[in-house]
């Protein structure tokens, strides 16, 4: 079996060549967004050297940039396992939800209810509590903070049929890595008559995505999170697109994708979104041997290389992760927070260190080169009931695709070092 070629992946990040006071800089900040490797870098340069122009025009450059958001297009299709037509985009996920909520809030009466939970992101959050303001009842499924986990059974007793009109929830926290059971979910509000809303940034990176099988309305991502640039992508499956009206100009295109697309698009942006997930195939494509009797039947080129190269970032990361989860639980002081070990859950580790505020220890990791998140990371609903908002947050290490043994090793060391420190 091929072993996971490191080296290779991380001769693909010019940024990795840093170095912070004589120490190479280990980006372990992936959850806030992942560097870039060069052929993305590329893809934006040449779209902005040799093929800018607006779409729509009967000259070659616009003609060229028709050519890129069809392909952007195919590639997310190939990304997240729908047709093109079902892929839309937009300035970040954050906006694309907010849009998403107006369109399904208009479609809401007074009294009707949208299921939250308080595991996720702001982002998925807020664009639906805002609707309370117009009669909508807001409801949120709370959180086991033992185990960082869904209320599976304050779950189904709060999708209600006839009442429930919009669940949704995140794929998996950033702020703890759990791994949600989003199928399920989707499930029931599928039996609730209600659409369903998939907030997939994090997890985006951290698993292969089929839409089709998790069967929700909608899902939403950043290409940003996966080795792209900051562009947000939506899933919107194409009958649910047709029972909303989304806000959109008179003269814009009536059908998905264009419909959910308002405004110029950042073109130079979905050339790289797309040399990102051709860079993802290329994983695959080149890891396949290590993954191939885990792969679904039945799929094909791109769509087939791109599952297969989340598959092998995920088994290589995983027991990085887990390594480093328990060499964290053996430094005095060190609390760590998310899933039970075994339970689904990401490559990210999120942990507390006794006598010194998130803040403090990110600062001083960051100058030996150690580049990791403190704070809520927007999971501030999350944070709070944790009782951590007053201590500054967590301490977030996020691992990727490039992320080596050796670096977790450096960031051990200076975790027990800081840990001595405060004895």
């Amino acid at each position: 079996m091929t072993q996971y070629d490191v080296a290779y992946v991380r001769s693909q990040f010019p940024a990795l060549e840093r170095m912070i006071d004589g120490r190479p800089a280990a980006y372990l900040d992936g959850p806030g967004g992942t560097q870039t490797p060069q052929r993305v870098l590329d893809a934006v340069h040449e779209y902005l050297a040799g093929h800018n122009a607006n779409y729509g025009g009967r000259f070659a450059t616009s003609a060229e940039t028709d050519a890129t958001i069809d392909e952007a297009h195919r590639a997310g299709a190939d990304f997240l396992g729908c047709d093109a037509e079902e892929v839309s985009f937009g300035a970040n996920m954050t906006t694309l939800t907010y849009f998403l909520a107006e369109a399904l809030g208009r479609r809401l009466q007074p009294g009707d209810e949208v299921v939250i939970t308080a595991l996720d992101h702001e982002a998925n959050r807020s664009p639906w509590l805002q609707l309370a303001e117009r009669g909508v009842v807001v409801r949120e499924v709370p959180v086991d903070l033992a185990t960082c986990m869904l209320d599976w059974a304050a779950f189904e007793a709060l999708v209600r049929p006839g009442r429930t009109k919009v669940v949704a929830l995140g794929y998996a926290s950033n702020a703890v890595g759990t791994i949600n059971d989003v199928a399920r979910a989707v499930a029931l509000a599928r039996a609730a008559g209600a659409w369903s809303v998939v907030d997939a940034v994090h997890y985006a990176l951290h698993g292969p995505i089929d839409v089709r099988a998790v069967g929700c309305d909608f899902l939403l991502c950043s290409a940003y999170k996966f080795f792209g640039p900051h562009v947000g992508l939506m899933y919107a499956r194409r009958e649910a697109t047709g029972q909303v009206e989304p806000l959109h100009l008179a003269t814009q295109h009536p059908e998905p994708p264009y419909v959910w697309e308002t405004g110029t698009l950042n073109f130079e942006g979905l050339a790289g979104t797309t040399a990102a997930i051709d860079f993802i195939a290329d994983l695959g494509a080149r890891h396949l041997d290590m993954v191939e009797d885990r792969l679904p039947a039945g799929l094909q080129g791109r769509r087939r290389a791109v599952v297969a190269g989340m598959l092998a970032g995920e088994v290589y990361e995983q027991p990085l992760a887990r390594w480093l989860r328990e060499q964290l639980a053996g430094i005095p002081g060190v609390t760590l927070y998310g899933p039970p070990e075994g339970s689904p859950r990401t490559s990210t580790v999120s942990f507390t260190l006794d006598g010194v505020p998130a803040g403090e220890a990110a600062r001083t990791l960051g100058e030996r080169g150690l580049f990791v998140w403190d704070g809520d990371f927007y999971a501030a609903r999350l944070v709070e009931l944790l009782g951590l908002a007053e201590r500054g947050g967590l301490i977030r290490v996020g691992l990727a695709p490039y992320t080596t043994q050796s670096e977790l090793e450096r960031l051990v060391t200076a975790l027990g070092d800081l840990s001595r420190s405060v004895r």
